[in-house]
């Protein structure tokens, strides 16, 4: 990780999207955000249970809105947009034969897709381009409207306040224990506006760019992935976290990105499907057994980044907790 960077940190409180089921808000658990912005090295970054924003299921929302399309855009004028997609996190698009990009999303609608398969109108409110190494990140104010008619922002912090959002190709499975829990889905037709401070957006700022590739040309997208498993404690691989808020995590890969800076106990191994290997020393409050993993030997060893890790964790945690 670079040595000191500007993250934003979050304590969640419980399970949000991510990790519960796809079909109603009676069925996830209530949810409550505190963020915070911190400068930060690399070990003490904090992780959380959130796969992506608190408010992207609760009753107001009527349901887990699961992805977003690029078809049925419009521009803030009301024009039909055509070609709408994604180059980083960047939207690009045209108005007739006009190009549009970057700021001038700002305005536009989409239709969002619940987990009942459900749609709802969804609206940018505000656009803002990141700096410096992070000038491919691309943070959006989004909001949907409600069956009253009123706009509410699609990601809040504990006290309400709107949250921008990143938006990244592809779509998530925001299911909890089962197989194809927290999931990447390569889906062209859409998209996730992936809240601040929950696992999705926070792996981008952590550096794994799913569009990005490495210094020696690898694509990052693999990275992305893993640490989303790895940031939510997601040990076997089925979208369920097995930690609790505001824990530290130290991570490093070979791929340039995040190097090691504490002197930490290996906690795991992880790649897109979850830990490859784990250790008694982990951020679960209790030992973690999962039916699926074949654990690999000799859990941490950096040789292992040549045969499919693609990041190694390290915590000062036991099995119960610091």
């Amino acid at each position: 990780m670079r040595t000191l960077q500007r993250v934003v940190a979050a304590c969640l409180a419980v399970v949000a999207v991510g990790c519960g089921t796809e079909s109603s808000e009676d069925e996830a658990p209530s949810l409550r955000t505190q963020m915070a912005e911190v400068v930060s090295p690399n070990g003490r970054n904090l992780n959380g249970r959130n796969l992506n924003g608190r408010n992207l299921n609760n009753s107001e929302l009527g349901g887990m809105l699961v992805s977003v399309a690029y078809t049925g855009a419009l521009s803030a004028s009301g024009k039909a947009l055509s070609n709408v997609r994604l180059e980083g996190s960047a939207f690009v698009g045209l108005d007739g034969a006009n190009p549009v990009t970057g700021m001038g999303f700002n305005g536009a609608r989409f239709v969002g897709k619940l987990g009942d398969g459900s749609t709802l109108p969804l609206r940018v409110d505000a656009i803002t381009q990141g700096s410096g190494v992070d000038s491919d990140l691309w943070s959006y104010r989004v909001s949907y409207q409600g069956t009253d008619g009123a706009w509410r922002a699609v990601c809040q912090d504990s006290s309400g306040a709107a949250v921008s959002a990143i938006a990244v190709a592809g779509r998530w499975d925001y299911r909890q224990g089962v197989t194809g829990g927290g999931e990447k889905i390569n889906d062209s037709a859409a998209f996730t506006f992936a809240c601040e401070g929950a696992a999705i957006a926070k792996c981008m700022h952590f550096g794994y760019k799913p569009w990005a590739t490495a210094s020696n040309g690898q694509s990052l997208a693999g990275h992305h992935q893993a640490c989303t498993r790895m940031v939510r404690a997601d040990f076997c691989g089925d979208g369920e976290s097995h930690t609790t808020d505001g824990q530290w995590v130290n991570l490093y890969d070979a791929a340039g990105v995040q190097g090691d800076t504490e002197s930490w106990s290996t906690e795991a191994e992880w790649n897109e499907g979850g830990a490859r290997c784990f250790t008694s020393q982990t951020r679960a409050q209790s030992p973690v057994t999962c039916a699926n993993v074949t654990a690999i030997a000799n859990c941490g060893d950096t040789a292992h980044f040549q045969s499919g890790t693609r990041i190694i964790s390290e915590t000062p945690y036991g099995t119960t907790g610091l």
